[in-house]
């Protein structure tokens, strides 16, 4: 998002109003030193972040400073072209931004793409080409949202080549809307015979104070969302257009104000730096320092003398970097991606990766960036830059369907053929190639089972579980299945069995939420609580299956502090063998299915890519001691019965990824429901009868 007007660029650092005096942190054409300064540090706090060096992981509050940058300069802009022309030409300032923007953003999605297809699996490649589509069109901070990205989860998933292009998304959009605004505001304001600005400041006062409310409440809920979302993020670059709107032509502050004003937002900057996390609620209420430091930096800029801190920002180093920024900040993220799959990357190699991310910035800033910003011919004909916008836009998209289609899907198997754990056995080894599979690769992310399909299965902040009831809904049989997403993967066979056996089958699943007795978070707490009502006092079954999840996610909170995974272990058993307690006392038969072991890899990636080698996709399945709570619960209490899947999953401790054309995994953690059902007839010799 290191883009202001035009990140690159010192020449769109403006004053706002073309009549205040020139000051020592400005040129003789009017340019803001100090605003390209701004820039450059905003610049060395994202790419320190994203370099992981220590001290630097609130380094994303750049972005907010960025945001702020963006709404001054480009209201100021504006209201320059209404001063002059009584209007706003939106052909022209669409060509402006298509010039400037659009050229080097397609080269480096161009890149993405054909790095892209060297060195990830089909599979993987199926995601990129609709996040490069999703950035191509500007919406890939909704498409992010929408797949539940987590921003900060750099060494967890496979994180996008493009994630950063989010708030290159949320800047168009805003760039959408923000010129049409002010465009009505100027037209209701000549209509009425009321002040331009007064009238501009009805409309985005109130459009950046909702934005800031909403921010403040729904970030809180929903972090993962909130990071991304252009309603949380408006209110920043909305801070920006109202300076620009409020700030006096001709001030000219004091040298003492000034160095207080710069000293404290860039000192503010440091101590957000230094004190915000991965971990940190982000933006809203919080973002309200970064975005303050900035305006703060801002106002003391129109000082006529030059203050210490503003002089810094003046100095070489620091312009050079904010004219930089939009390249090397474009280019950075790539790199740094696809270094981290090319090779296993020590701190010190983020930094060294981070650092030469510049050449290509540099390179393409002058020959790309630079060459046409200053097209005379683009510049005079508005029409032409549009005309490229629409190509690189184009281009982009072409790009990303082209990636889709160059990895051939793989076929699906048929039903008949897709026999699973049925079609192994001592005269049916494991297959090691397969030209067909069931689930495909492509849409194993997706194959859940009935109970996720129905909306049964709880996320978010949601504490009660609906009344999903399958089987026979009138059997005086009823069993419930009680847990975590690892209850749900065993939930297609337990249909399977209910309808055979005539049970009443209740689900009562939440997402990332143990079951244990112990304190977690507030919204698992609350359904669990729930839950076991409803058991005891409700449903008061014949029989509950209970599956959890016991890899590093269950990190309990102990007087107020929240323990690492293997501190948490022993109060993890303590508190799953208090539920299984209670849950006896009602006289129900109480059954434990062991976790399965993780994969180190992504078995739908793996498999697609090594159709004729499934060998490369089997695994070494071994649990770790300390992650084994729902054994160790289990025995501690008396007739709770135990099954442990690893037999069947993993026979000597090796786990193929593809039994009898049947994916086993639709992720590293969670077996399709596929396969589950083909587990039917082992899992029925096992459970006991209710």
């Amino acid at each position: 998002m290191l883009r202001g007007f035009n990140a690159s660029s010192p020449g769109i650092v403006k004053t706002v109003s073309r009549n205040r005096p020139l000051s020592g942190a400005r040129t003789r054409k009017g340019f803001r030193l100090d605003i390209q300064g701004v820039r450059g540090f905003a610049l060395v706090l994202v790419l320190a972040c994203h370099a992981e060096i220590p001290g630097f992981a609130g380094g994303f509050v750049g972005l907010d400073v960025f945001y702020v940058l963006s709404g001054f300069l480009i209201t100021g802009l504006i209201l320059t072209e209404l001063d002059r022309r009584g209007d706003v030409s939106i052909s022209r300032f669409y060509a402006r931004r298509a010039k400037r923007l659009l050229p080097l953003a397609v080269t480096v999605l161009a890149f993405v793409v054909v790095v892209s297809a060297v060195l990830y699996s089909p599979l993987q490649n199926q995601k990129v080409s609709g996040d490069v589509l999703s950035a191509a069109l500007y919406v890939v901070n909704w498409h992010f949202i929408a797949e539940s990205v987590d921003y900060f989860a750099f060494h967890n998933e496979l994180i996008s080549p493009v994630q950063h292009y989010w708030s290159l998304s949320v800047e168009e959009q805003f760039y959408l809307l923000w010129p049409l605004t002010l465009g009505v505001g100027a037209g209701l304001a000549r209509w009425r015979g009321w002040s331009m600005r007064r009238t501009i400041a009805l409309l985005v006062v109130p459009v950046g104070v909702a934005s800031l409310i909403y921010s403040v409440g729904f970030t809180p809920e929903h972090t993962r969302a909130a990071y991304f979302s252009t309603l949380t993020r408006m209110w920043e670059l909305a801070m920006g257009g109202v300076l620009a709107l409020a700030l006096p032509a001709g001030l000219n502050l004091p040298r003492r104000v000034s160095a207080l004003l710069a000293g404290a937002g860039l000192a503010t900057l440091v101590l957000t730096t230094v004190l915000f996390t991965g971990a940190t609620p982000y933006p809203g209420w919080r973002a309200l320092l970064p975005t303050l430091a900035t305006v703060a930096i801002i106002v003391a800029g129109t000082a006529a003398a030059v203050s210490g801190p503003i002089s810094l920002l003046s100095r070489a180093p620091m312009q050079y970097l904010g004219k930089i920024s939009y390249a090397w900040y474009l280019w950075h993220w790539p790199i740094l991606v696809f270094a981290g799959v090319l090779w296993n990357l020590s701190r010190i190699d983020f930094v060294l990766v981070t650092l030469a991310s510049w050449g290509p910035a540099a390179l393409t800033h002058h020959t790309i960036e630079e060459r046409f910003r200053h097209s005379r011919s683009l510049g005079r004909r508005p029409k032409r830059a549009l005309a490229l916008g629409a190509t690189c836009t184009l281009a982009a998209v072409f790009l990303a369907i082209g990636l889709q289609e160059s990895n051939p899907p793989v076929p699906t198997a048929s039903p008949e053929l897709a026999r699973g754990a049925m079609a192994i056995g001592p005269r049916n080894p494991h297959l090691q190639r397969v030209d067909a599979l069931r689930p495909n690769p492509v849409s194993a992310a997706s194959d859940k089972g009935a109970l996720w399909d129905d909306g049964c299965v709880l996320l978010h902040d949601e504490t009660e579980s609906p009344p999903c009831v399958y089987g026979a809904k009138n059997s005086p049989k009823t069993v419930v299945a009680f847990g975590d997403s690892h209850t749900l993967q065993w939930f297609a066979p337990l249909i399977k069995l209910a309808n055979q056996r005539h049970w009443r089958l209740i689900g009562l699943v939440r997402a990332g939420c143990v079951v244990g007795d112990v304190q977690y978070e507030r919204a698992c707490d609350v359904w669990r609580r729930n839950s076991m009502r409803r058991i005891v006092t409700e449903e008061r079954p014949d029989m509950i299956v209970i599956s959890d999840s016991t890899g590093g996610r269950y990190q309990i909170v102990r007087n107020g502090q929240r323990l690492d995974r293997r501190r948490s272990e022993p109060f993890l058993i303590a508190g799953f063998a208090r539920t299984l307690r209670k849950l006896k006392r009602n006289g129900a038969r109480v059954v434990v299915i062991r976790d399965q072991p993780l994969a180190p890899f992504e078995p739908p990636d793996c498999v697609s890519q090594n159709l004729h080698q499934l060998s490369k996709c089997t695994f070494i399945g071994r649990r770790k001691r300390w992650h084994s709570y729902d054994f160790f619960g289990a025995k501690r209490v008396p007739g709770v019965k135990l099954i442990d899947p690893i037999q069947i999953l993993c026979p000597r401790h090796r786990c193929p990824s593809v039994m009898g054309r049947v994916l086993v995994y639709r992720n590293t953690y969670h077996m399709s429901a596929t396969f589950a059902r083909t587990l039917t007839p082992w899992l029925g010799r096992q459970l006991p009868e209710p």
